[in-house]
């Protein structure tokens, strides 16, 4: 992995994990990796007004993390790309994992 000496990709990066660091943004998003999901079903899944799961999406969409997509009269949300599903299926398998698993000196 490339170490970055400079802002120009540091600064990027923290935003996208500021933007997934807040656990309503997070749920959003790991219900979008799997299956394109409408601002409707997102919000009854998650217990959340539409307005609200509108206002994170309008966030996550300008990140790149999400895409929408139109079909008709309806929008589905899905994750943008691999990069994205991949670093939160490996971020879920990571805190998955046991915690004695890792030695304090490792």
């Amino acid at each position: 992995m490339q170490v970055m000496s400079n802002d120009d990709g540091v600064v990027p990066l923290a935003d996208l994990f500021r933007l997934l660091g807040d656990p309503t943004r997070l749920r959003i998003v790991l219900t979008c990796v799997d299956e394109r999901r409408a601002v409707g079903a997102m919000a009854e899944a998650l217990g959340l007004s539409p307005s609200l799961v509108s206002h994170h999406l309008r966030l996550l969409r300008a990140a790149r993390i999400l895409r929408a997509e139109r079909q008709g009269k309806q929008v589905f949300y899905v994750a943008a790309d691999r990069h994205i599903s991949g670093m939160l299926a490996e971020m879920l398998e990571h805190v998955a994992e046991p915690a004695n698993e890792f030695s304090p000196d490792a």
